[in-house]
């Protein structure tokens, strides 16, 4: 009988504790690596270099993944259709960056309609806040009259860009969120959108599925490039009208 996988445990107490190598991840659950630790800055910064992020219920253990294969995308091959092209020509919304970081992990946070919960609790928001006021994470919001309809947020580590989650409150505003995003992303010369874990919703957005080790070598070139820290503001020709934001952008 073989020997069953022993999950790696990290201590909450070692913040510098090293993550095991991600070739030792599960295969069922798919990339299941470590249990345990904290989401202190320095863990997360360390997890996502090594291409691992966090995902794990509220008021459960704090669970570490690394998949294989891994979804990714080129910020230039974002994929538009036909009635995404149709609804940024319209431009009934405006954009922003940074500007409601709260506001979107909350939209983010949100119980949907095909789910039971929701897996960014309190801890994870704390956690991504602090990256936020880092300047190590990041959010686009897109809003109509006022109202946040939208958005995305993600870490951002040299020249990659690791999508963490993104909501709806009206249709294709998350899609609006991502288009703009990797379109800013691409105009910063940014090699890698990670988008995790595949779904047919990524893949019709333009994302691919590839080998854990081929994805680890993207990351080791996109990290070796500067990066950009501190908040974030567009600086690219963006679709929709201005007179749609809230008058201050930081609330709804």
């Amino acid at each position: 009988m073989d020997n069953p996988v022993r999950l790696h445990w990290l201590d909450p107490h070692d913040p510098h504790q090293p993550f095991p190598p991600p070739h030792l991840a599960m295969q069922n659950p798919n990339g299941l690596l470590a249990i345990g630790g904290d989401l202190g800055i320095g863990r997360l910064v360390r997890a996502y270099s090594r291409g691992i992020f966090p995902w794990f219920n509220p008021n459960e253990p704090i669970l570490w993944w690394s998949p294989d294969p891994r979804a990714v995308l080129v910020p230039s091959r974002f994929h538009i259709s036909r009635s995404l092209h149709r609804k940024l020509r319209q431009g009934h919304f405006a954009l922003s960056m940074d500007k409601a970081f709260a506001s979107v992990l909350d939209g983010c946070s949100e119980r949907r309609l095909d789910s039971r919960g929701t897996w960014l609790g309190t801890a994870m928001k704390k956690a991504y806040q602090a990256l936020f006021d880092s300047g190590l994470c990041h959010s686009v919001e897109v809003w109509q009259h006022g109202r946040l309809i939208g958005g995305i947020y993600g870490v951002a580590l040299g020249r990659a860009f690791f999508g963490e989650s993104m909501f709806s409150r009206e249709k294709d505003g998350s899609k609006i969120a991502m288009s703009q995003l990797t379109r800013q992303l691409d105009h910063w010369n940014f090699q890698l959108f990670d988008c995790q874990v595949s779904s047919a919703h990524l893949k019709r957005l333009g994302a691919v599925d590839i080998r854990r080790d081929r994805f680890l070598l993207l990351l080791r070139d996109a990290l070796s490039l500067p990066g950009r820290t501190g908040h974030w503001s567009f600086d690219i020709d963006l679709p929709g009208s201005r007179l749609h934001l809230p008058s201050r952008p930081g609330r709804e």
